[in-house]
């Protein structure tokens, strides 16, 4: 084309369009259509094309591209470049076609903005196609192309083929550094961009803000809080920390390490901030349940005039969401309203959420209800949610349940949050059924709520299938899974799974360990437990909250106390759960004093005291006999509103009957609703212990009516209380019903409270052959109440004959001779106590002193 001289220059009107409109590229397309330049110039074409392009109006851009007689390699690559803008990718990748079809070659510039187009679009097939057509045309080495084809594979899930990429071109580029390392963040591969920083920084390559922004966020995912720090170093000494991205990269890897105090510094000396800081440094102070402030830096990033977006409200709702802050969640949402937010699906979720939280489920109901469409899946998601979390699960069902009738498919967070419910393996088949159908039970988060519903409902071998069919298994899989095992008593498969996770190098976290910890209490293995401790300590969780409390319970467990003890002071914060743990073990291992003094430990530092540790307290008293104690522990129970748990009321039932005091027992087992077995049973083996056996009687047909079935523990109790009220028919009858009316097959404590009752009531020779014709083999017990009963109603022959059997089972029984040698005495045959004497030292027997409190 030849150039034409005009009375006006064209030129210079393009350069005075530093950001062009559509308007004022209208005006010179107008002028210029009146001259040649549009067909003869093409540099001016071009011009004109790329206004357009730089407008948003593409369809003039096309108009003009299209009346170009011999468009050039530029012209294509504006035309592919402005649809890349207005994210038109679908009409840049049919621009492509159409110039490699019209016979151009394209260049480095083509194919940068072609890939970034494939990678935006995630269109992997059509990105493949261009990579060859880049390795055949020998562009595969250019930093730009490299840098697309690592951003596709990035993006599409590719990352191996990304890293394969990177590792083919020995670049020098930091902006294909960039792209591998954002592209590991963004498919989880953290470590792996963090070893690729390593390799980046120890080559001659500076690292710039979007590197800091990429590999920060990446010790965020990680928790890794020293590297961060070692990084933050870094864009310092690059002179980074004045970049408003990598500002905020610092102060949110801070917050999700856990360092809120530290991430509160770089907030503070930020020279400018923006929604996004705030936005940070605010869901940081949420993190870690400091409402306050979070509440605090809200007011004051209102009062700066930063404008809020959808991400600020949420966290402050999520800030709100508690009991206490009812009155302040009602601002929040006032302020939505006003603002406008209200509208937002995300917001919407978040209000249905804390009001679930704070317990108002009306109100949830209210947000749910006065949405404007309910087509939004992620609405009722929250919904099911929020009745999940108020533990109404016949609710939950029924919204699952109208889903479908509203024509609407459920999603993988309805699908969770419905199993997390569910009790009834029936039901939770029929929903896996429809995870199936939907496709959504390859999804970790769906599949690890599935298991775990059928861990929860017995049904725990379905769940391991779903386990093993599962194609990918994140951290949260594996630990729900040993969990499930540890909570079944399936100890060797709980640690087969945990060796099985670490061959598969998923890093075990603090909730892991805590399962596993678990499964080391359940079989009471010390030695595992102390391999477990050891790994917690090579991975840096040993001294953890969570790692902690299980360490703790593990080794009480295990009657290692002196090393529980040790966990237990070493730990920096100790929760509830910890010196729950100790106060049971000390109570259990009937440490007395020691449990007494951690219970009065923990309610000086303000612990929440739960019915397992005033359950093990009651329990210390009881065998303590201090019914002064026990009485002011239940003022504590009824103060703290846990008087009513059944597990704290057969306590307190069980130590007033200890200290002597029935009626106190009846009134705490009158004022229980609905008693279960273990309450019962501590009712009647109270009446029992203190010779009521005719109230003992009545209690157990009392709770036969109630439809109760008692066990084996609960006829132990009957039948005690048949011996101490010499009710020998009573007992008999209670001894068949066993077997007969419950199939409890009756054990040797059952037929020694038989032998007792008979030896009671004077039937010597009917408990001889009671003993005799038993369907077990008698223990030195048996025959040793035998014995003592022969003593007090003088039957020397029989005590003879009972003697003999308890020495032939334990010779070295002093009380058998003793007895014996007593009922000897009392008959007035002295010669045979002497020679009974003389035996005992023969056999080396000792008679212990008798002692008394008195």
């Amino acid at each position: 084309m030849k150039r034409i001289s005009l009375p006006y220059n064209p030129f210079h009107l393009f350069n005075h369009m530093k950001k062009p409109t559509m308007t004022g590229t209208k005006i010179i397309h107008a002028q210029l259509i009146k001259t040649p330049l549009l067909q003869s110039d093409l540099f001016v074409a071009n011009s004109l094309a790329d206004c357009y392009c730089k407008s948003a109006a593409m369809v003039y851009a096309l108009n003009v591209f299209n009346e170009i007689p011999e468009p050039n390699l530029v012209s294509w690559n504006l035309m592919i470049s402005g649809y890349n803008q207005r994210m038109q990718f679908d009409e840049s990748m049919r621009m492509f076609c159409r110039m490699y079809s019209s016979g151009f070659e394209p260049n480095q510039i083509t194919y940068g903005s072609i890939l970034s187009a494939c990678a935006a679009s995630q269109a992997l097939r059509f990105g493949e196609q261009v990579y060859s057509l880049i390795t055949k045309n020998g562009f595969f080495s250019d930093g730009h192309v490299c840098t697309g084809m690592i951003d596709l594979f990035a993006k599409t899930c590719c990352f191996e083929d990304a890293l394969k990429v990177f590792s083919e071109v020995s670049s020098e580029n930091v902006v294909c550094w960039n792209a591998i390392i954002a592209g590991g963040v963004r498919n989880k591969e953290n470590w792996i961009s963090l070893d690729l920083f390593h390799r980046m920084v120890c080559g001659s390559l500076t690292p710039n803000g979007f590197t800091f922004s990429s590999i920060l966020t990446a010790c965020a995912s990680v928790g890794e809080l020293d590297m961060g720090r070692g990084i933050h170093g870094w864009v310092i000494k690059c002179g980074a920390e004045d970049d408003i991205f990598v500002g905020t990269a610092i102060i949110d890897m801070y917050v999700k390490c856990g360092d809120v105090n530290e991430a509160v510094k770089e907030f503070s000396w930020m020279p400018s901030r923006n929604h996004v800081s705030w936005t940070a440094i605010i869901s940081g102070f949420v993190q870690v349940a400091n409402t306050f402030s979070a509440l605090n830096f809200f007011k004051e990033m209102k009062a700066t005039g930063v404008e809020i977006n959808n991400f600020t409200v949420t966290s402050v709702l999520t800030a709100c969401g508690k009991p206490e802050l009812a009155k302040e969640a009602m601002q929040i949402h006032g302020l939505i309203l006003k603002s406008g937010f209200s509208m937002d699906s995300s917001v919407k979720d978040a209000l249905i959420i804390m009001y679930a939280n704070i317990g108002d489920i009306g109100l949830s109901e209210r947000v749910f209800e006065e949405m404007g469409s309910m087509e939004n899946v992620g609405t009722w998601a929250a919904m099911i949610s929020a009745f999940a979390k108020n533990v109404s699960s016949r609710r939950s069902v029924e919204l699952f349940q109208r889903m479908f009738r509203e024509g609407l498919r459920p999603n993988r967070f309805c699908c969770s949050s419905v199993l997390s419910i569910v009790s009834c393996v029936n039901l939770g088949k029929q929903i896996h059924s429809y995870i199936v159908k939907a496709g959504l039970d390859l999804d970790v988060s769906v599949g690890s709520a599935l298991f775990t519903m059928y861990s929860k409902c017995g049904s725990l071998e379905d769940g391991y299938d779903v386990f093993k069919q599962m194609p990918e298994k994140d951290g949260v899989s594996w630990t729900s899974m040993i969990a499930g095992f540890a909570e079944h008593g399936l100890v060797d498969q709980a640690f087969c799974l945990f060796r099985e996770m670490l061959v598969e190098e998923v890093r075990p976290d603090q909730m892991t360990l805590s399962a596993v910890l678990t499964a080391c209490s359940v079989c009471q293995s010390l030695r595992k437990g102390k391999e477990i401790h050891g790994y917690a300590l090579r991975v840096g969780f040993g001294t953890e909250t969570l790692v902690g409390s299980a360490l703790v319970n593990m080794y009480s467990k295990c009657k290692a106390l002196v090393s529980a003890r040790r966990i237990f002071d070493a730990m920096p914060q100790k929760d509830q759960i910890s010196w729950s743990s100790l106060v049971s073990s000390y109570a259990q291992n009937r440490h007395s004093e020691e449990a007494l003094l951690q219970f009065h430990q923990m309610l000086i530092a303000g612990m929440k005291i739960d019915c397992f540790t005033i359950s093990s307290i009651l329990g210390v008293s009881a065998t303590l006999t201090r019914p002064g104690l026990g009485k002011q522990l239940h003022a504590h129970t009824v103060k703290i509103g846990i008087d009513l748990d059944l597990s704290v009321s057969s306590s307190l039932i069980t130590l007033y009957s200890k200290c002597g005091s029935i009626d106190d027992s009846r009134k705490v087992f009158d004022q229980i609703d609905k008693p279960d077995l273990v309450t019962w049973t501590a009712m009647i083996d109270g009446y029992a212990q203190h010779g009521q056996g005719v109230e003992a009687l009545k209690i157990y047909e009392m709770m036969r009516e109630e439809g109760m079935e008692p066990d084996s523990v609960t006829f132990v109790g009957v039948l005690s209380a048949c011996s101490h009220n010499g009710l020998v028919e009573e007992g008999y009858f209670h001894l068949n019903s066993m077997a007969t009316d419950y199939g409890i097959k009756p054990e040797a404590r059952h037929y020694a409270c038989m032998v007792d009752l008979l030896s009671r009531a004077g039937r010597l020779r009917e408990a001889e052959r009671f003993i005799e014709t038993m369907p077990i083999k008698p223990d030195a017990l048996m025959w040793g109440t035998l014995l003592g009963a022969c003593r007090i109603y003088g039957d020397v022959e029989l005590g003879r004959s009972a003697a003999k059997k308890v020495l032939e089972l334990e010779p070295c029984d002093s009380g058998a001779y003793v007895s014996l040698s007593n009922i000897c005495a009392d008959a007035g045959d002295w010669e045979e106590v002497l020679k009974i004497r003389n035996l005992m030292k023969g056999v080396g027997v000792k008679k212990e002193p008798g002692w008394s409190f008195v």
